[in-house]
C-alpha cells in the first residue's frame, strides 16, 4: 500500500521534531518553512545558547505553565527532558545542566541544535522546502486535505501538523500566521499577547538606574493595591522600565492586568532575607556603630552605588547628615523603603521583544494525547500555537519539542496503516 502524506507547516522547534517523527514512523513527510532556512527562532534562544529544557521533576515542571499546564502532562509523559537529552546525545549533541536545572547544548551554540535536528529530519527521509509560506488550509467538510501556497500551489495530504509558532520575534518568521489558519478552520483563538516580556514604568526612576542589575531581591506585583504575585531572583533596570528573569516571569500577570484596565505597580524588597524586625535591628546596630559617619557613606554599605541617591531622596535624609543624628521617623522611612521600593507599571514592550506568546488555540479543542484537533479531522496543532505558556528556564522549548514529538507520530500512525503480522 502506498505511503500517505503528512505535511508539517513550520520548521521551528516543534515542526522539526514533528517532521522527523512522522518520517520515522513511515509517513511521506513534507516540511514547509516560510523563511529561507529552518529554525531561525530556535537559533537565537537562550541568547544564542539554547536553553533546551529543565531537569526539574515533572509535577514541578508542569506547575511552571500555570493552570493550563495540565494539558501538557500526556505529551510530557511520552517525551520529556530525559528523553530529549538522550535523543540529542544520540545525535552527537551532548548537553550540560546549569544553575536552576537549565539544560544547554555542551557546545553552547543554539545553531548546533538546529543543525542536529535538520540532519535528523533529512536522514529520516522528510523533504524540507524553505521559502514556502502556507496561506490557507484546504478543508473538505470537516477534514483537512492539504495546504495552499502563493501563486496557486497546492499540496495534498492525509494529515497536516501546524507548527507555525507564535507572534514573538517576528523577524524570525513567527508572525502569527498560524492563528489565522486555525481560525479559518473554525478553531477558537484565545487573544494573544506578549509573554516573558519587559515592562515599562512611569517617571525617570528606571531610566536613572539604567543598567543596574539587582540580585537576590523579591519582586511583588500589585494590582489595584492587592498583591497578585511575587518572585525571587534577579532583575534589571532599563531606559524604559524593568527586565531580567523575575520581571519576565511575572510579566504575564502584569500584561493581563494592564489589558483589563487595572492599576499595576511593582514592589522591590531589597532585603528579602530580613523581616521588618530583623532589618530594624540591623539598622540600629549600623547607625550606632557608625554614628559619626555620613548617611550617604552608610548607604553605600547597604545598597549598590546607583541606588544611593534615590534612597536618600526618597527617605528625605541628606546624604551628608551624620548617622547619629537620624531620627526614629527617618530610620523608619529608610526601613520601609528598603522593603518596598515602588514603581508604577504603565505598559509592556511589543511582540518584537517578547520571548514567547501567551494565548492561542483553546486547548479544549485539542486532544492532549495526540495534539489532534477535535474540530478538523487530520489536523494537528503544536507548540506556541496552543494557549499554553510557561516560565523561563527551558520550559517552553520542551513544550514545543514534546508536542511536536507527539503530533508527528500521531499524524503518521493515523495515515500509515499498520502492517498485518
Amino acid at each position: 500500500m502506498p505511503k500517505r502524506r503528512v505535511i508539517v507547516v513550520g520548521a521551528g522547534a516543534s515542526g522539526l521534531v514533528a517532521a522527523g517523527r512522522a518520517a520515522e514512523a513511515g509517513a511521506e513527510t513534507l516540511l514547509l518553512e516560510k523563511m529561507k532556512r529552518p529554525g531561525m527562532k530556535l537559533a537565537i534562544t537562550g541568547s544564542g545558547r539554547c536553553n533546551l529544557t529543565n531537569v526539574s521533576p515533572l509535577p514541578e515542571f508542569i506547575e511552571h505553565f500555570g493552570p493550563n499546564g495540565r494539558f501538557l502532562r500526556q505529551a510530557f509523559s511520552q517525551f520529556s527532558a530525559p528523553q530529549l537529552v538522550d535523543f540529542l546525545k544520540s545525535r552527537g549533541l551532548p548537553t550540560v545542566t546549569e544553575r536552576g536545572g537549565r539544560v544547554f547544548p555542551a557546545s553552547g551554540r543554539a545553531e548546533d541544535v538546529v543543525e542536529a535536528l535538520s540532519r535528523w529530519v533529512a536522514e529520516r527521509g522528510a523533504t524540507l522546502r524553505n521559502a514556502s509560506p502556507v496561506r490557507r488550509l484546504l478543508v473538505d467538510g470537516s477534514r483537512v486535505v492539504g495546504v495552499s501556497l502563493p501563486r496557486g500551489r497546492e499540496y495534498r495530504a492525509d494529515a497536516v501538523v501546524l507548527a507555525t509558532g507564535g507572534a514573538s520575534y517576528p523577524a524570525t518568521g513567527s508572525t502569527g500566521d498560524g492563528y489565522e489558519l486555525v481560525r479559518s478552520a473554525g478553531h477558537t483563538v484565545v487573544p494573544i499577547r506578549p509573554a516573558l516580556v519587559p515592562v515599562e514604568t512611569a517617571g525617570r526612576t528606571a531610566r536613572n538606574l539604567q543598567g543596574l542589575s539587582l540580585k537576590n531581591v523579591t519582586l511583588s506585583v500589585w494590582v489595584d493595591e492587592k498583591k497578585r504575585a511575587r518572585a525571587f531572583g534577579e532583575m534589571l533596570f532599563t531606559h524604559f522600565g524593568l527586565s531580567g528573569p523575575i520581571v519576565l516571569a511575572l510579566s504575564r500577570t502584569m500584561v493581563d492586568a494592564l489589558r483589563s484596565g487595572e492599576n499595576v505597580s511593582v514592589s522591590i524588597d531589597l532585603k528579602p532575607a530580613l523581616d521588618d524586625h530583623e532589618l530594624e535591628a540591623r539598622l540600629l546596630r549600623d547607625l550606632r556603630s557608625h554614628g559619626r559617619q555620613r548617611f550617604g557613606t552608610l548607604l553605600k554599605g547597604l545598597l549598590p552605588a546607583k541606588l544611593v541617591p534615590l534612597c536618600a531622596e526618597s527617605v528625605a535624609v541628606p546624604r551628608d547628615k551624620l548617622c547619629h543624628q537620624l531620627t526614629a521617623l527617618e530610620r523608619k522611612r529608610l526601613r520601609l523603603w528598603l522593603k518596598d521600593l515602588r514603581l508604577e507599571v504603565t505598559g509592556h514592550r511589543p511582540f518584537e521583544e517578547a520571548i514567547i506568546t501567551a494565548g492561542g488555540v483553546d486547548i479544549r479543542e485539542v486532544d492532549p494525547r495526540t495534539m489532534a484537533s477535535r474540530l478538523v479531522d487530520g489536523l494537528y496543532l503544536t507548540g506556541e500555537l496552543l494557549d499554553v505558556d510557561g516560565d523561563t528556564g527551558g520550559y517552553n522549548l520542551q513544550a514545543a519539542f514534546s508536542t511536536g514529538w507527539v503530533a508527528g507520530r500521531a499524524a503518521a500512525m493515523r495515515t500509515v496503516p499498520r502492517r498485518k503480522s
